[in-house]
């Protein structure tokens, strides 16, 4: 990308003002969006984005300033502008010069193979129309498909005033699908997803038709479904994107983000026992090839596994570079950001609660009255209190210890860290499941997860 001289005038460039380290990250991404909708191409998007950032740290603060100019001229401007950033210092200040580049060598454990422009792009379009021609040939009722095929190549450089060098590749490939269907008046739609760390040739390992068909049944049961009651009763959260709640409710206020501005009820409560022994929580980014991982982070540091809470007592936060420099914990290789144009920020990567020893039917059966949460939707987090409000794409109802009837309409409301407490059976049937998580460093691409568990209380909002 850059020579290592040039690398080191820009970052004495950006602490001449005093600043005590100075971060230069330099990004080219290459980005391919292909879908159909009306069985018809109607998205065919391929992007180049390039630039870099430079951060610097005064103390607990950080400017960080961005320029799509990599020439030496304009970084060393983009520098200089990051070092003036601050205000109220006059008169003489220390200033330190770069130390000299040690450059880090990674083993990768993740393997890639066919890059996006070297895939044929009408084969592309076939796995489209194989999605399309499925879903449609499976029910008269479905009134629209739009699959979509996303890949991204993002090659980076971070490179530090204390002498990291450190290069990366990451790859990623995810197909997606959202169908419609529509009976007397009557609408509902579903979606189904998958991705993985990898490269192009994954998409000849996916059996397209399955997850068509799949998702079509899924929207079907929703057309015939009455509408979930409500109230306050257990509720058992399936496998696979039932982990949201945990990302969305537990994880952001686990991370320094939020922790080092003491905006997070875990704030203060290291040691604690939070849940039941029988929830472990997890934030990997080192499981092979999966969506969440990485090699290093953002700001140059190798990934780690991180036990954020064992056996119920919170172990971990989340933490960055400036998060483990604003609240004393130690570093986990989670400075990440969704490009240049952001500042890295302590986020998740593979969240998930560990598998425990029970089996869904079990938990099923000692429930009298309760909703089973198949398919968990969207939804809303206040991530200072943990105050979530979430969908529920497809539940049932549970009924004497049995599955009675689909509802639908189903919302589970509550606050992250009481919902945690009421833990109190965790299945044995570990599922992860990839997303995009949105924060102040944009949006990544994060796994959640978990095994089904039983929470032995939550309020149910229905009709």
């Amino acid at each position: 990308m850059l020579q290592p001289s040039r690398v080191k005038k820009v970052l004495d460039a950006a602490l001449e003002r005093g600043a005590q380290f100075a971060e230069l990250f330099v990004e080219d991404t290459y980005s391919s969006n292909l879908s159909l909708i009306d069985s018809k191409p109607s998205q065919a998007v391929v992007g180049r984005l390039k630039g870099a950032g430079i951060r610097v740290f005064y103390g607990h603060e950080q400017i960080y300033v961005t320029t799509n100019d990599l020439s030496e001229a304009g970084l060393v401007k983009a520098a200089r502008t990051a070092a003036a950033g601050r205000v109220g210092v006059s008169g003489e200040v220390t200033r330190i010069e770069a130390k000299d580049f040690s450059p880090a060598h990674f083993d990768s454990i993740h393997t890639y193979g066919t890059k996006p422009w070297e895939y044929d792009r009408d084969k592309k379009f076939s796995h489209l129309m194989r999605m399309d021609r499925a879903a449609r040939g499976r029910s008269t009722l479905v009134s629209q498909v739009e699959p979509m095929l996303i890949e991204k190549t993002q090659k980076i450089l971070v490179a530090n005033s204390e002498g990291l060098w450190a290069e990366d590749e990451r790859n990623y490939v995810r197909v997606f699908m959202d169908v419609a269907l529509e009976e007397h008046g009557v609408k509902e739609s579903q979606h189904a997803r998958a991705g993985r760390l990898g490269t192009s040739e994954w998409f000849d390992t996916v059996d397209f038709e399955q997850m068509a068909t799949d998702v079509v049944d899924r929207a079907k049961v929703l057309l015939h479904a009455d509408f979930a009651p409500a109230g306050e009763m257990p509720v058992i959260i399936d496998n696979g994107f039932g982990g949201v709640i945990f990302h969305e409710a537990c994880g952001h206020g686990l991370e320094t983000t939020s922790v080092a501005k003491g905006a997070s009820v875990f704030c203060g409560k290291m040691g604690e026992r939070l849940a039941e022994s029988c929830v472990t929580a997890i934030d990997d980014g080192t499981i092979a090839n999966t969506w969440g991982s990485l090699t290093i982070d953002d700001e140059g540091m190798p990934t780690k596994k991180t036990v954020l809470i064992e056996n119920g007592v919170l172990k971990s936060y989340i933490v960055d570079g400036m998060g483990a420099k604003q609240t004393g914990f130690a570093r986990t290789g989670s400075g990440r950001r969704q490009s240049y144009k952001y500042a890295p920020a302590s986020r998740m990567r593979n969240t998930y609660i560990a598998a425990g020893e029970d089996r869904l039917e079990d938990m099923i059966r000692d429930v009298d009255h309760g909703i089973y949460a198949k398919d968990m939707g969207g939804g809303s987090v206040s991530p200072g209190t943990g105050d979530y409000n979430f969908a529920v794409r497809e539940a049932w109802l549970i009924e004497n210890g049995k599955l009675v009837k689909p509802v639908k309409g189903a919302t589970l409301i509550g606050r992250g860290i009481e919902t945690l407490g009421r833990i109190t059976r965790v299945g044995n049937e570990l599922k992860l499941q990839d997303g995009m998580c949105g924060s102040v460093s944009g949006s990544i691409p994060t796994t959640v997860g978990q095994p089904a568990i039983l929470v032995s209380k939550m309020l149910v909002g229905g009709r």
